[in-house]
């Protein structure tokens, strides 16, 4: 399908404001490493409205997931398998308890949720997905903890893929809630062998549909069907790094393609995506294509990012501070260093506006808040957590 194209915004000119004004870091002695750490405010004018840029903490260690206490504060993963409590002045410290992750590439203590009741005591568990160690290997896992008070409980493992694969790339690893409380988690198909993801004996290149205690829900796709593995809900996905259920229920998720070939999708149950049959981009050594545009049987992308994007973190708008944004999907971007808006209709993208370009830099998750606000980690060594918000 034809895009449209990015209404790429003007920076540091009349049309996209920034202002930064930095207020120092204070490190406190005791458990929580920093207090506002070095505090960030902008201003953004973009197509429908202003917004300010607020930075929560800084210096977190590759960071790749946020999610949300019901008390305010958050937590936040760290690949090297730390999870660390953050209260909304930015203090944080690190949570002790979760098991020993293989970090090598890509891999190590990934996303994370809290359970959809989360705050009633029964439902107070916490699910990461993790790269669990095999020997040399690795396999992705996912795995549940129970919260109590401040700190972390027991750890239940809940699922893990069927095969262990040398550790290194391609985790995926997003986790999304459905509205009948089921739970979607993508695997990527780790890099080395492609066709993995064509394989409906194999977990990796799919998302998977799993109870909130790790089983198959028995109205899966592929139940009964013997040559597909219960857990798989779509097939063809290269690597998910990016995954939202919209208010309509409906799951849309961002993916990496091979070079210039990142997609945005609306997965449904028992679909494949084609991977590798099926390829807007380039192999990497060469840049010749890989498979073709489309085939029948496998669905075809809603959305190509526009060169090298790397989506990492998709988010759906839903706090009506943010106007004519509710119902509209939010992609951050890695190597482009770029936060996207998305408008869609009827599973076509319609307008498209750049909202951050290389401000904050790579952008590893991308979360609406409870309250008001948007809020962006950054990746890398030292890592940030920002709120977007809407001024009135």
């Amino acid at each position: 399908m034809q895009q449209p194209q990015a209404r790429r915004a003007m920076l540091m000119t009349s049309s996209y404001r920034w202002f930064l004004t930095g207020i120092g870091g204070l490190v406190l002695a005791g458990t929580f490493s920093t207090a506002q750490a070095d505090m960030v405010h902008g201003a953004i004018e973009t197509e429908q409205m202003t917004l300010s840029l607020e930075r929560v903490t800084s210096g977190l260690r590759s960071p790749w997931a946020v999610a949300f206490l019901p008390d305010g504060r958050f937590l936040v993963s760290e690949r090297r398998g730390q999870l660390v409590l953050v209260d909304q002045e930015g203090n944080r410290r690190a949570l002790e308890g979760l098991p020993t992750v293989s970090h090598r590439g890509q891999g190590g203590l990934l996303d994370i949720t809290v359970h959809p009741a989360f705050g009633d005591g029964e439902h107070d568990w916490i699910y990461f997905t993790w790269s669990k160690p095999d020997g040399n290997n690795s396999r992705s896992a996912l795995s549940r903890v129970k919260w109590k008070e401040d700190s972390l409980g027991e750890v239940e493992h809940l699922f893990e893929q069927d095969r262990a694969s040398s550790p290194g790339r391609h985790y995926g690893s997003r986790l999304a809630w459905l509205a009948d409380g089921t739970l979607l988690m993508s695997i990527g198909d780790r890099g080395v062998n492609p066709s993995r993801a064509q394989a409906s004996d194999d977990h990796a290149g799919s998302t998977l549909r799993l109870t909130d205690t790790g089983g198959v829900p028995n109205d899966n796709p592929f139940v009964g069907d013997n040559s597909t593995l219960d857990e798989i809900y779509s097939l063809g996905n290269r690597n998910i790094q990016g995954m939202t259920v919209r208010s309509n229920g409906e799951p849309w998720a961002t993916e990496h393609g091979p070079r210039t070939g990142d997609e945005l999708n609306h997965i449904k149950a028992g679909s494949n995506y084609g991977w590798p049959n099926v390829s807007l981009g380039n192999d990497y050594r060469t840049n010749e294509p890989i498979g073709v545009k489309s085939m029948p049987g496998m669905v075809d992308s809603v959305y190509r990012f526009e060169g090298r994007f790397a989506p990492s973190g998709l988010a759906e708008v839903t706090s009506n501070a943010f106007g004519d944004w509710q119902g509209q999907l939010l992609a951050g971007g890695l190597a482009s260093e770029t936060l996207l808006r998305l408008q869609l209709e009827n599973d076509s993208v319609v307008d498209e506006e750049v909202i951050l370009d290389g401000h904050i830099g790579r952008i590893r998750d991308v979360r609406q808040g409870p309250s008001d606000a948007i809020y962006l980690l950054t990746d890398g060594d030292q890592g940030d957590l920002y709120r977007l918000q809407a001024v009135n």
